[in-house]
């Protein structure tokens, strides 16, 4: 059985909270939209940060449902074994393994939802980007709990989990700021 330290079993409530508050928000607000297509989300505030530029598109519904369903069952998990950790409840090695199984998963399709909403909508879904930045959180938790008391190539992939979500985060932001460069400086 592994038990998470406090700290991880924290972030991974925390960080599973936030997830799941955006999904569910930007469900509620796509079930708004298809029902009166005069509906401005809340989260559309301008040209570049337009939740509805992005929902409405078919990169928002990968799997002919609207995407934040998958955060809802997905951060539901995450929060789920989270408070079980905070209380100290301990799980075989499997379960932590499958909710890295899961990080990984939601790193790729976040990587995907990046690439579309910069390189093809040309949009920025605030509520997405609470998910894009909450994610790794959940991989490293997971990545800690699963490999780190191994040995071999991914005791020293949990060694540099941190690392690898800094490079993560660099990435985007400098990719955001860089796609959007005209719009941000024009704030200053």
């Amino acid at each position: 059985m592994i038990t998470a330290s406090p700290r991880s079993a924290w972030l991974l409530l925390l960080a599973g909270l936030a997830g799941w508050v955006a999904s569910f928000t930007l469900t509620v607000e796509r079930f708004k939209l298809f029902t009166d297509s005069g509906y401005t989300p809340s989260c559309s505030i301008n040209s570049v940060l337009s939740c509805g530029s992005v929902m409405t598109t078919d990169q928002a519904a990968l799997f002919g449902f609207p995407n934040p369903l998958l955060g809802i069952a997905g951060f539901t998990v995450v929060v789920t074994l989270a408070v079980l950790s905070v209380v100290g409840v301990g799980f075989p090695r499997w379960v932590w393994g499958g909710l890295w199984l899961g990080s990984i998963a939601g790193m790729a399709l976040v990587c995907w939802l990046i690439f579309q909403s910069l390189y093809r909508i040309n949009a920025l879904c605030p509520y997405c980007m609470v998910v894009w930045a909450v994610t790794p959180l959940v991989f490293v938790v997971a990545t800690n709990e699963t490999w780190g008391r191994s040995r071999g190539v991914m005791s020293i992939v949990a060694q540099w989990r941190w690392t690898l979500a800094a490079l993560f985060y660099a990435v985007v932001l400098v990719l955001v700021f860089l796609k959007f460069q005209d719009y941000w400086l024009s704030l200053v």
